[in-house]
């Protein structure tokens, strides 16, 4: 990552964490700050903010998959295909971009991705 945009998102990122201090449930905000910390390599954070959009927001599928990157960027397939089934049982759809999103590549590989897509009736040919 060039340093111009590195430290363009180290000023969003402490922008946006400034304002969770005021308001600790602003969902975009939320939304914002979990894609920051995946740009900037820092997954365990954004796996934190991920957790608590779905504590706030249990009904929200863009969460649940963005989790499911989260854990398949980590390496763990199994979680990471857990909460992708939820992310599509609460309604995500996009399952053009699910299929080229580079952090989905590890649970891609499995034979769990393949069955999830086969349940949503996706079935890769």
């Amino acid at each position: 990552m060039k340093k111009e945009k590195k430290e363009n998102l180290i000023f969003k990122k402490n922008f946006y964490e400034r304002v969770l201090k005021k308001r600790k449930n602003y969902y975009e905000v939320l939304l914002i700050l979990s894609v920051i910390y995946s740009e900037l390599g820092q997954y365990e954070k954004a796996m934190e903010v991920d957790k608590k959009i779905i504590e706030i927001f249990p009904y929200d599928p863009i969460s649940y998959y963005n989790l499911a990157c989260d854990y398949s960027i980590l390496g763990d397939v199994e979680k990471s295909a857990k909460w992708l089934k939820y992310a599509i049982n609460l309604g995500y759809k996009d399952f053009k971009y699910m299929e080229k999103d580079p952090d989905l590549k590890n649970v891609r590989k499995t034979s769990l991705y393949r069955e999830i897509l086969k349940k949503a009736g996706r079935a890769l040919e």
